[in-house]
């Protein structure tokens, strides 16, 4: 039941305003203080003062006695009456007594001892409400099946007893009666209709019982099944039906016709019940026959009937709740101590007092949740409210819209309330960025806020009582833009240029340029994921776009103004400005929209004037910076902690100086691909300036620092200008990778061809390189002029004539080990890596050709040779160092390899000359193709167990005819060479075969010689064919040779070989060209020597080679 309401008149809404804060003050009360609300809050209020406003604000203490009287005392009166006839127990956690409930309310209400005696008195003179029980009976369940067909037709009856009177009613009965309410005499019995067959009934019907004390009052209801007269067709029948019901039906026989069956009872005592009760009851026994009787769901509420009608003037008990609720909460707030906004709680009291009143003036929770909406909304605009508070009331109101049907000036009202805090609410959207800054206690607030917006939006109160079509992401989008472009205007005001000045004017252009970036990024980073959970809006395009528009205006109008005055000064100051605008266009990426163009794509255009005085600043600046490091740099090696760094200060200084270019290429990210090209040949034009004119400035720089210094140090600093020029030249090696010429070649490919491309940037490059290249080798071959110098004098003094016997050959070359280990360490320590190694690679070709030259002086000597050859290996490894010098590779020139050849033949014995010799025979005799001189054939064969060497010459073929008869007499010497290897040997000959060029011989020889001599070097038979000549010596038909590794037995480990035959194509030298031949004749003081050369000259002038 909803008591009729008066509406919202306009002095209920006087009474949720609240009261200036000077009452306060005027009341004495120190201890209440009233909240100010905050800046921000301030900004978003809309509300506007109406005439009888100003009335007030003039005279504050008389339109705060007005106030009270007419607003405050009548609340503070029905406040009283309130308490004074309290029904019931509050649901808070502590119950609170009168006087408590009196003390609150009198600081609540800030009234005086005096005003609270006077209006007591009044109260306690009006006429007492009558007090009254709302019973609402909602359903049962599980109850008792008392007919024949297993249901019941069950009803309740309700009333109030007291005490007193059932103790008499049952004092004198000894069995318990069934029906205490049916059978009360006295008292208000009311009834609920009548549900047919069923054990579970629904009723949901509301009654109302009155009573006088509740002290010794109790509630009764009981259930009854109403049974009816039938006739005896309609028994039978049910009989028929429900065999189970036989038991029933001889029960019912013996009952008088028309009583009811009890089904049980609730029996509640009022004192016990609080002010509104839900509760399901079980349903009690009399008996305990069915003691399980079910249960029953009921609602309780304790109103007044009839309160006296001089309370509050006619005002509404709805209206009365909405200035009693605002008061409580405005007396809560002012005595808060800390800063937080309001989490919507009251003191217990508050909250015992408010459920008291609604529930005695029968406030539906409806209702109730209504006005805490308006008043917490109302709030909300002037004081920190917490916007959890008003989330739970949407949902409150959400959930009893469809249970329950507001009177029509609430329905206004609360339409009213929705529709203007949405208002509201879009209003600080607008200004979000001055009211929630972006930190972590503010940017919460902002989300609830939408939050508690779109909740609005989804209510179907607001829908039915708004019809109109609102869009909430379309207002929230318009607020959005709306204050974009306030804020931007007010930011725009506060960096106005003070004078006309050009740079002035640049420069408040970028102070305002460096707001709208701060504000781009808190968009991206904090707003728009505030707008994107609450709202599912992309606040950061929204705002972009804006503020790209804006933005695009006030750049093409800041830059009319300084239109043909450009200078050295002015661009300066554009170019923060450039960055600026470059680093908010970049942001464009993060747009979730890309369908319109943005207004700044071609800023770029607007400076395009400024670009040389840019590239020119950069240039002079570099180059200052360096002329400075080198008029510092001592040329000395850094020493940063335990690792040497081998160059001196400028290299890094230039190194540090050269980097600004490549990040100036970057920042600027130039998107024209055509000038950005034209730019890149600037930027590297301008660095290969800097880096020539570098080098010109450290070699004066050296000159400088070398005249007053000795030729240590000055070969130091000519190490560490070797070494700034190559860590230079590894500067400008990564500059491509640096300016990322691989990706303008990718954005220049359309408009430049790729000769083009070749032909400017790396060509500029290389043609700086190669500059520096040839300055380095310079400087390493002054290093190593003297190095070579001083070399050539040691192997000259170790290999002289005079001091060959001297000393051994490992003393004589010590002394050119040292000068190397000891100069070679020094570059080492002091050239980086790679000049070492440049100065390596000369240094070594000229050692080999001073070794060269030094062996071309000598034909004979043997000790001079070796000494040589080992010096050679000495310089080989020192050069390699356990590859940690040069490579095998760089080591093993050609004329390496020719030196090495002939050292190692000039070095060797006679002996080895002549093992050589055979040596080289044997290989000759392998690749020897064809049968021009003919051939001969041998049987083969080696027994170690005998160390017997067996050859049998089977035949000679081919023979060339030597005679004048066109014959010759051959025949065949075997002999094994070398003969100081088999000193014991004489040669064998086989018989003279005369006239016959095919000659038969099958003759058999054995040799007996130990293994290892036929293992020895250079081992091998010598066949010997000649044609025999009685009056003159020998003639030569030609020789062969079969090395005795070859021989079956000599090489394999059996021990009795399978012999072997083999065919020898006979050979002839060929005069002079054996190199070992010209060795061994050069040693003219080697007997055997010469002996061994002159028979083999002799064998020469009878060949028929050439």
């Amino acid at each position: 039941m909803i008591p009729v309401q008066d509406g919202a008149s306009t002095q209920g809404e006087n009474l949720l305003l609240p009261p200036k804060e000077t009452h306060n003050e005027s009341t004495g009360s120190s201890r209440i203080r009233q909240r100010q609300s905050s800046p921000a809050r301030r900004m978003g209020m809309t509300r506007k003062l109406n005439r009888k406003d100003f009335k007030d604000s003039e005279n504050p203490e008389e339109s705060d006695k007005k106030h009270k009287e007419k607003e405050l005392k009548p609340l503070y009166k029905e406040l009283l009456y309130t308490i004074t006839h309290i029904l019931g127990k509050t649901h808070t956690k502590e119950q609170y007594s009168a006087k408590q409930l009196q003390n609150y309310i009198k600081e609540a209400f800030s009234m005086t001892e005096d005003e609270h005696k006077s209006l007591s008195e009044k109260v306690q003179s009006m006429l007492a409400p009558i007090y009254s029980l709302m019973v609402t009976v909602k359903q049962a369940k599980g109850i008792l099946g008392k007919d024949i067909s297993g249901f019941s037709d069950p009803y309740c009856l309700l009333t109030i007893l007291y005490e007193d009177k059932e103790s008499q009613g049952s004092g004198s009965a000894n069995k318990p009666q069934k029906s205490v309410v049916r059978g009360s005499a006295k008292g208000q019995v009311l009834e609920t209709t009548i549900k047919k067959q069923t054990l579970n009934p629904i009723w949901d019907e509301i009654f109302k019982l009155e009573f006088e004390e509740m002290s010794n009052a109790n509630f009764h209801i009981e259930m009854w099944d109403k049974d009816e007269e039938v006739s005896l067709v309609q028994k039978f029948d049910e009989f028929r039906t429900n065999i189970h019901g036989i038991k029933r039906m001889i029960k019912d026989a013996k009952k008088e016709k028309g009583q009811d069956d009890f089904l049980g009872n609730v029996v509640l005592k009022l004192k016990d019940l609080h002010c509104t009760e839900d509760t399901w009851y079980n349903l009690e026994p009399r008996t305990e026959t069915y003691p399980d009787r079910g249960r029953c769901h009921l609602q309780l509420k304790f109103i007044h009937k009839e309160r006296d009608e001089t309370l509050s003037a006619g005002r509404s008990p709805y209206v009365n709740y909405c200035g009693i609720l605002q008061q409580f909460v405005q007396a809560h707030i002012s005595k808060q101590q800390d800063s937080n906004p309001w989490k919507g709680d009251l003191c217990g009291e508050g909250t015992a007092l408010l459920e008291h009143y609604a529930n005695q003036n029968d406030i539906s929770p409806f209702l109730q949740d209504l006005a805490k909406w308006v008043a917490y909304s109302k709030l909300y605009q002037s004081l920190e409210v917490d916007s959890t508070v008003l989330f739970q009331q949407l949902t409150s109101i959400e959930y009893h819209w469809d249970q329950q049907e507001l009177p029509y000036m609430q329905k206004q009202e609360l339409g009213d309330s929705l529709h203007g805090f949405l208002q509201y609410g879009l209003c600080l959207v607008s200004k979000y960025r001055d009211i929630y800054p972006p930190t972590p206690k503010t940017t919460p607030r902002l989300h609830t806020l939408l939050r508690v917006l779109v909740q609005i939006c989804k209510t179907r109160a607001f829908q039915k009582l708004n019809p109109a079509q609102f869009d909430l992401h379309v207002e929230v989008t318009d607020a959005v833009v709306n204050g974009t472009e306030e804020w931007f205007n007010i930011k725009k005001g506060l960096h106005q240029p003070m004078t006309k000045d050009p740079i002035e004017t640049i420069s408040a252009l970028s102070r305002l340029i460096g707001e709208v970036q701060e504000d781009i990024r808190l968009s991206k980073d904090v707003w728009n994921k505030v707008f994107v959970s609450a709202v599912q809006l992309d606040v950061f395009t929204v705002v972009y776009r804006k503020l790209d528009s804006l933005l695009a205006d006030e750049l093409r109008a800041t830059l009319s103004l300084v239109e043909n005055q450009m200078d050295q000064p002015l661009a300066n100051s554009l170019f923060p400005v450039y960055l600026t605008l470059q680093a908010i266009h970049k942001d464009k990426a993060f747009l979730q929209k890309r369908g319109k163009l943005l207004q700044l794509t071609s800023f770029h255009e607007d400076f395009r004037d400024a670009l040389p005085y840019w590239l020119n600043k950069a240039f002079s600046t570099t180059m200052e910076r360096v002329e400075k490091a080198v008029q510092v740099d001592q040329l000395q090696p850094l020493q940063t902690g335990g690792v040497p760094i081998k160059h001196s200060s400028s290299a890094v200084d230039i190194a540090a100086c050269l980097h600004p270019v490549a990040q100036l290429w970057e920042q600027l990210s130039w998107p024209d691909p055509e000038e950005a090209f034209m730019l890149m040949v600037k930027l590297t034009e301008d660095v290969c300036k800097i880096a020539s004119t570098y080098c010109q400035m450290l070699k004066a720089r050296v000159k400088e620092l070398s005249v007053d210094s000795d030729r240590e140090s000055a070969i130091k600093m000519l190490c560490v200008v070797v070494n700034d020029l190559e860590h230079l030249h590894t500067v400008l090696t990564r500059l491509p990778q640096q300016l990322n010429w691989a990706g303008l070649r990718e954005r220049t490919r359309h408009v430049i061809g790729d000769t083009q491309f070749q032909n400017t940037l790396p060509s500029q490059l290389q043609h700086t390189q190669s500059a520096l290249s040839r300055e380095i080798r310079s400087a390493v071959e002054t290093l190593g002029k003297k190095l070579n110098t001083d070399i050539e004098t040691h192997v000259r003094s170790m290999s002289s004539r005079q001091r060959l016997p001297s000393r051994s050959t490992e003393d004589a070359v010590t002394p050119l080990m040292k000068y190397l280990e000891k100069e070679l360490q020094y570059m080492n320590e002091n050239l980086v890596q790679e000049n070492f190694n440049s100065l390596l690679t000369p240094l070594w070709n000229n050692s080999v050709k001073i070794l060269h030259q030094m062996s071309l002086q000598e034909d004979s000597n043997l000790v001079y040779f070796q000494r040589l050859r080992y010096t050679l290996q000495c310089l080989e490894q020192c050069f390699y160092a356990e590859g940690n010098g040069l490579s095998l590779e760089t080591l093993h020139t050609e004329e390496y390899k020719t030196l090495r050849a002939n050292l190692t033949q000039n070095s060797l014995t006679c002996n080895e000359l002549i093992e050589k010799f055979f040596e080289r025979k044997v290989w000759e005799q392998k690749v020897f193709n064809g049968e021009k001189y003919g051939a001969v054939t041998l049987i083969t064969s080696y027994k170690r167990s005998e160390e017997k060497l067996h050859v049998e010459v089977l035949n000679a073929v081919n023979l060339i005819p030597l005679d004048s008869n066109g014959s010759s007499d051959p025949f065949v010497q075997l002999s094994l060479e070398p003969r100081h290897a088999f000193p014991q040997v004489e040669p064998r000959s086989t018989k003279i075969k005369n006239c016959d060029l095919n000659p038969l011989f099958e003759e058999s020889f054995e040799f007996i010689i130990p293994l290892e001599q036929c293992q020895s070097p250079g081992a091998c038979l010598m066949v010997t064919v000649l044609d025999h000549d009685t009056l003159r010596s020998d003639d030569f038909e030609g020789e062969a040779f079969l090395s005795l590794k070859a021989v079956p037995g000599v090489g394999g480990g059996q021990s009795n070989p399978t012999p072997a035959q083999i065919r020898l194509p006979l050979m002839h030298p060929k005069p002079n060209s054996e190199n070992t031949l010209k060795l061994l004749e050069a040693r003219k003081g080697e007997r055997e020597a010469q002996a061994f050369v002159k028979l083999r000259r002799q064998r020469e002038k009878k060949s028929q080679e050439i």
